[in-house]
């Protein structure tokens, strides 16, 4: 149901003054991610990641070429793709309970059916004895659980997930993958996930793609080595260090030219 398919896709931005010239942020992206799998996406600054997720998500349409989720073409944004931002865009005047129920409530879901779906989640990411608090009471790795959460009661088929945890310190960084790894093992949606991290790309991907600098282009594909569960044990595997050295190599020629 989660299929992914973008075929040719570009985006042009037309100049903002009016005089310069437009803006080619991607150019000709064509990608297959298959329903359950988890896409990792890398690149320099500025290539048009989340550019990329951006158009998946509806909330921008590509200038050219097409993008369609489980065979239907996308023309705005749904419920059955969410995004999970690097800044956890919470109602501070919520509760945890609050946000992570306001999807369905807005939609009119019955009480009963988002109230059972709501304790499994908050359950799954560890937020059970939280419900009550408020954004301002909780750590930013326990924001971005709540925002995990309330976008798993949507019940989507897809997660679009752009530098969720980029602004976490590295241990709970760390915790965070493994979270995402174990909720995506009993739920198993379809995510892209968006980072600079290469470690994390590796940690968490079936596949990584690295993106050229602008006008961004898929450059290479990399096929990740290790069976679901993971652990952190796996970062000091042979076959990771050489994986990571050749997508970093793969950057690294992006930054020189």
């Amino acid at each position: 149901m989660g299929t992914i398919v973008l075929d040719a896709v570009t985006k042009i931005y037309p100049a903002a003054d009016g005089r310069s010239a437009e803006v080619v942020a991607v150019s000709d992206v064509g990608m297959t991610i298959a329903d359950g799998e988890i896409i990792c996406l890398v690149g320099p600054s500025g290539c048009g990641k989340s550019t990329v997720l951006n158009m998946i998500a509806g909330f921008e349409s590509p200038s050219s070429g097409r993008i369609t989720v489980s065979g239907k073409d996308i023309f705005g944004a749904g419920p059955d793709r969410m995004v999970v931002f690097q800044s956890p865009a919470l109602f501070g005047w919520m509760t945890v309970w609050e946000n992570i129920t306001f999807g369905p409530r807005k939609r009119g879901v019955p009480k009963a059916q988002y109230e059972d779906d709501a304790h499994r989640f908050i359950k799954a990411v560890g937020l059970e004895d939280f419900s009550a608090h408020y954004p301002y009471q909780l750590s930013g790795g326990m924001r971005q659980r709540v925002q995990i959460a309330r976008a798993l009661t949507n019940q989507p088929e897809i997660l679009l997930m752009d530098e969720p945890f980029g602004a976490l310190d590295f241990q709970t960084r760390l915790l965070m993958q493994e979270l995402l790894l174990k909720v995506w093992s009993e739920f198993k949606p379809t995510i892209l996930f968006i980072t600079h991290d290469v470690d994390e790309a590796i940690f968490l991907g079936d596949r990584v793609y690295v993106m050229s600098r602008r006008p961004g282009r898929l450059k290479e594909q990399f096929e990740v080595p290790f069976a679901k569960p993971r652990s952190i044990e796996m970062l000091t595997d042979t076959r990771f260090v050489t994986l990571k050295d050749k997508i970093l190599h793969s950057i690294r020629e992006e930054l020189a030219r």
